[in-house]
């Protein structure tokens, strides 16, 4: 170790060197590591750079001692050396940047502290793993690390859940272990509701590495393959697809322009946001509907796959030069709402369950009464409790002549409950109709 003079100060170097080849690593990286006294870093990272490491003094750290690391190039820097705390893949990535950051935070570091911080950043092993099987990450992405050694498993499920829903290719890091075997099964499981059996997965193992090993498979298969720490599993979204050999997620392009003329389709404009875009999608909704596509609320809602309260917001902002197939919705304080209820006589409660369970029952507008966050009504065959704390939009809704009602929804515009007029033979009461339809002016 060279010799650090009183004034000397120190300098921390996280350092992200990509996959673990040097052709892999960039030119910063390599500066970052040349200009280090100390080099500290787990074994495996070690011997992945050891031959840029002659005349450096090196410290070897195990799997699980990463706090152990930030503390030795804390003290180190202390001291006045340079310190290069490596991580393969990017080091801001699952990496030592935030541990180290934290740990510097806990002893009184700040930015304007001698001690100055540099991170270098490096290929991810979610880019170098793409890399290598074609295209899979040109459309929207996220990764998800399956240990749960730091995070809770229902967490790691919610986030799961959540990407599949939403559609992302997703790559699973840290995907099994030899303690941990059961997490890559759970994922498939909760992946294979969202997505089909047949979505492409690749499985890369040590990418750029000397054991490196690629498997093609599908999500049905993916849990039965040779997965392990040193694996990365890149699942397809809806659109991704293999040809020969590689897995490929279309950009998008095919939505906006014709694949042979490459001219923009038939009410698209080029550099403008897509007809399904966010300024142009209700208009879609509403054309749809005139189209003839006469459906319930919820059907419409899962056709666009959107929350029910967009498509009430779609469907209220029908004109005469764009009508929405004779549906109409308007906005109406959710208080309002609860207060014109006893003149609109008979009512029908209808609550879907999110399992997708649904309840009706009859009741009548003035049985509803308000205790505390609680909508309540009490008879002798049922007992119906509401969350009102929860309702955040009332919207008064008609579907041509066969429905009309008031839809609570919450914060994320989905249905908690709806009270729909009962019809009277054939039509709706006179006076119940009336009474609905005042309010809407």
């Amino acid at each position: 170790m060279s010799d650090i003079t009183e004034n000397k100060t120190g300098k921390i170097l996280l350092v992200g060197f990509g996959p673990g080849g040097q052709d892999q690593m960039t030119y910063r990286a390599r500066a970052a590591i040349a200009e280090a006294d100390v080099v500290i870093g787990y074994t495996t990272y070690i011997r992945l750079v050891e031959d840029l490491l002659d005349g450096k003094t090196v410290i070897k750290k195990g799997m699980t001692e990463e706090i152990d690391r930030c503390v030795e190039a804390y003290e180190m820097a202390k001291q006045g050396y340079i310190v290069a705390l490596i991580s393969s893949g990017d080091v801001g990535v699952y990496g030592m940047a935030g541990p180290t950051y934290e740990v510097l935070f806990q002893h009184g570091w700040t930015p304007d502290s001698d001690i100055a911080v540099e991170v270098v950043t490096g290929a991810t092993a979610l880019n170098a793993c793409a890399s290598l099987v074609g295209a899979p990450l040109t459309h929207d992405f996220c990764s998800i690390s399956l240990s749960d050694l730091l995070t809770p498993w229902p967490t790691i499920r919610k986030r799961i859940d959540a990407a599949g829903a939403a559609d992302f290719v997703i790559a699973l890091y840290n995907p099994k272990s030899g303690r941990r075997t059961q997490q890559i099964v759970e994922a498939q499981r909760i992946l294979l509701r969202h997505r089909a059996a047949d979505t492409p997965v690749a499985i890369v193992k040590s990418a750029y590495r000397r054991r490196q090993n690629i498997q093609m498979t599908t999500l049905d298969q993916m849990a039965d393959c040779d997965i392990g720490m040193l694996t990365t599993v890149i699942i397809g979204n809806s659109a991704s697809y293999l040809r020969e050999g590689l897995l490929i997620t279309p950009r998008g392009y095919a939505n906006k322009y014709d694949a042979l003329s490459g001219d923009a389709k038939a009410g698209e404009k080029a550099g403008r946001s897509l007809s399904m875009g966010l300024e142009g999608w209700h208009g879609c909704v509403r054309r749809w509907l005139e189209a003839g596509n006469h459906k319930p609320w919820e059907q419409i809602a899962a056709h666009f796959d959107a929350p029910l309260g967009e498509i009430l917001a779609a469907v209220a902002a029908a004109s005469d030069e764009e009508p929405a197939g004779g549906y109409a919705a308007c906005a109406i304080d959710p208080a309002a709402a609860l207060d014109a209820l006893p003149d609109w006589g008979r009512l029908r409660a209808v609550l879907r369950s999110p399992a997708g369970g649904v309840s009706e029952c009859l009741l009548q507008g003035d049985q509803l009464t308000m205790k505390g966050a609680w909508l309540n009504c009490v008879t002798d065959h049922f007992h119906l409790h509401i969350h009102w704390a929860k309702v955040d939009q009332a919207w008064l809704a008609r579907r041509g002549e066969q429905s009309m009602g008031v839809h609570f929804l919450d914060t994320a515009g989905d249905l908690l409950f709806r009270l729909l007029l009962v019809r009277d033979g054939e039509q709706f009461d006179p006076t119940a109709l009336a009474a609905f339809e005042g309010c809407w002016s």
